[in-house]
């Protein structure tokens, strides 16, 4: 009887784990572009609470479409409606970027927005691409 209750509950544990280790799995996301600007390969996940801060995670590669420009570019992410960051890469090259973002006054995050620009500095308006919003389900 003991023998039984023991593999019970080590099979709920198991299982356990394994609907959370889903829940914190990497999701692709879709190719940002703009006219100087790609980001691809792009994957996210939601951590939860008690990892990261319960953070917005992110990788993926900023490329610089059209490096004889002069200008810059980089991803912006923006969470629970507060302003975004921007992640900067190199002009002509090609970076990968991994970061975390969250909002300090929450326990976990579960909104996030994401956008690739060009910076073209002050006089010009940035170019950039259609934002996508992410939303932990």
């Amino acid at each position: 009887m003991k023998t039984a209750m023991v593999g019970v509950v080590a099979a709920g544990v198991f299982l356990a784990g394994a609907g959370a280790a889903i829940a914190e799995s990497w999701h692709y996301m879709p190719n940002l572009q703009a006219p100087g600007v790609v980001f691809e390969r792009g994957q996210y996940r939601f951590n939860p609470p008690g990892r990261n801060h319960g953070s917005f995670e992110w990788a993926g590669y900023l490329k610089d479409g059209a490096p004889r420009d002069g200008h810059n570019i980089y991803v912006r992410v923006r969470v629970e409606g507060r302003d975004g960051v921007e992640y900067y890469g190199k002009q002509g090259q090609l970076v990968f970027l991994h970061k975390s973002i969250w909002e300090a006054s929450q326990r976990y995050t579960d909104d996030a927005y994401v956008r690739a620009c060009v910076d073209r500095g002050a006089v010009w308006l940035d170019a950039c691409s259609a934002e996508v919003h992410f939303r932990k389900g």
